[in-house]
């Protein structure tokens, strides 16, 4: 969902966490992110991402676990 500063309220629960990785805006209107970190804290922005911020609707979040590419901080991308 875009428009309710879900990039940017991910980023910053994200950086809160100590998640690193990124988000980004897709054409369609959806939202793209990966996050690495501890198994708990990944799944804690998970959570966070299937509620999202006030005024947000969520539809649907497909998950995929993959190995950790050795991101530092956490970025929003254009």
């Amino acid at each position: 969902m875009q428009g309710v500063g879900f990039r940017f309220l991910a980023a910053q629960r994200a950086r809160s966490l100590g998640v690193v990785g990124w988000i980004r805006n897709e054409a369609d209107g959806s939202v793209s992110a990966a996050f690495e970190g501890r198994r708990e804290l990944v799944e804690s922005m998970l959570d966070w991402c299937r509620r999202g911020p006030s005024g947000s609707h969520v539809r649907d979040v497909d998950v995929t676990w993959e190995q950790p590419t050795g991101a530092a901080g956490f970025q929003i991308r254009w």
